[in-house]
């Protein structure tokens, strides 16, 4: 049975729950948007299902759209990042291309999470020199994306919850 995922805004004004197959927080995102949106990087590391996406004080919900800029040119994304118009607490990304899946940020979620048996970095490319990343000795590191998705990550490691 999917874990159920309960999250919350830091102000209480939204309170949010979603069910999971792929509870464990293995991502960590060192692009720019993570950085400066909030939610330490585990922004895309959770995925819930959509329809099980139950939201109270909604109508504190805003969105944000990240500009994207690559070979020069910038665009807006497609994936809507929602959060707390209250006090700005980043709670999940929702984007068009997946309309099944809601990705919650881990660190808006109030439910124990289980530990990861290793990390997958990913964007590194886009760090800045500041940051000195954690790596373990059985983590993966990447300059952009990992082919591997969520679902696989879970599924070949045995930690998807039916």
């Amino acid at each position: 049975m999917p874990l159920t995922l309960e999250g919350a805004c830091h102000c209480g004004a939204m309170r949010f729950s979603v069910e999971s197959n792929t509870p464990h927080p293995y991502q960590l995102c060192y692009c720019s948007i993570c950085r400066k949106v909030g939610g330490s990087g585990y922004a895309i590391n959770l995925m819930g299902r959509y329809d099980t996406l139950s939201v109270t004080g909604r109508e504190a919900l805003g969105a944000y759209r990240a500009q994207i800029t690559e070979d020069g040119v910038t665009r807006e994304g497609s994936c809507d990042r929602s959060f707390c118009k209250h006090c700005g607490a980043m709670l999940w990304v929702y984007a068009p291309e997946w309309p099944d899946l809601v990705h919650p940020f881990a660190s808006a979620i109030d439910t124990e999470l289980p530990q990861p048996p290793e990390r997958v970095h990913i964007m590194l490319g886009s760090k800045p020199d500041w940051v000195t990343p954690d790596i373990g000795p059985n983590d993966k590191t990447f300059d952009r994306y990992p082919d591997q998705s969520i679902e696989d990550w879970h599924r070949s490691r045995g930690l998807w919850i039916d």
